[in-house]
């Protein structure tokens, strides 16, 4: 069943286009994970400062392993605050 998570990002002001220009660059990087199905960054319009990701991946066991690889990231490399995931599974109505 496909899951959806959101990360929600508290991002500087002054640092919103650098948030960008990094995702840009590396928005293929999670291509070849097995189970990812695609990310979106949403950036904040109205009535909202966070920036949110957006990831789809085939399955709950295929993001727990993602996020397990993921943990040895250096943190102080990164130009947001994580500030909560919001979680979902994709309703099949056929």
């Amino acid at each position: 069943m496909t899951v959806v998570k959101i990360n929600r990002l508290a991002v500087p002001a002054a640092q919103a286009g650098e948030l960008e220009k990094r995702f840009a660059a590396r928005k293929h990087s999670v291509d070849g994970a097995p189970g990812f199905e695609g990310f979106e960054l949403l950036r904040p319009v109205a009535g909202e400062e966070h920036y949110f990701v957006l990831t789809r991946w085939a399955d709950e066991e295929s993001f727990r392993a993602w996020v397990e690889q993921r943990e040895s990231r250096d943190p102080s490399t990164t130009v947001s605050r994580a500030e909560g995931m919001l979680e979902f599974e994709v309703v099949d109505l056929e």
